[in-house]
């Protein structure tokens, strides 16, 4: 499937996702060829088949990105009540999940306008302890190049979805 011919597709699936379950899981590969996974939060797409996300927490990710930059982001609508009525109804009525194939670079200071577009999405936890404790620090970035992506796949309740 072609990437930039589905892309606003691709990043209302990822939204959803984000939306639902508060992250994508980011994997990636260790230099001894173990798998990993990280929960990232502040996975942000942009018009052109890349992204870009808030270095903070991914000790494990930024180690071995150095090695093999190569990364699968994925993003699931985990929401209950989409759950409920497409099985409900036997199809899916948008993708149920995403998965993003690409490459991470190099970590960089983050923009001004990439700085603004974390504050709004954390604005409406700000006052919370946690949100405090967790999300204050957000200064560097690394940016995403999407090379292809695969569907979350269940063919009998989405034939419908990702036509070409």
């Amino acid at each position: 499937m072609e990437l930039l011919k589905h892309w606003k597709e691709i990043v209302s699936v990822v939204l959803a996702g984000q939306k639902s379950s508060i992250h994508c899981s980011v994997a990636s590969v260790d230099s001894n060829g173990l798998p990993n996974v990280t929960p990232i939060g502040t996975v942000f797409l942009r018009d052109n088949a890349t992204g870009y996300y808030f270095d903070t927490f991914t000790s494990q990710l930024a180690k071995n990105i150095e090695t093999n930059p190569n990364i699968c982001l994925m993003a699931v609508n985990t929401k209950s009540s989409y759950w409920f009525k497409s099985l409900l109804k036997g199809r899916f009525a948008t993708p149920p999940g995403v998965r993003l194939y690409g490459t991470v670079g190099e970590l960089r200071e983050a923009t001004a306008a990439e700085k603004q577009t974390i504050e709004i999405r954390i604005k409406p936890t700000r006052w919370m302890k946690g949100s405090q404790l967790i999300w204050s620090d957000f200064t560097h970035v690394r940016d995403i190049q999407f090379t292809h992506f695969r569907p979350v796949q269940y063919p009998k309740m989405m034939a419908h979805l990702w036509n070409d």
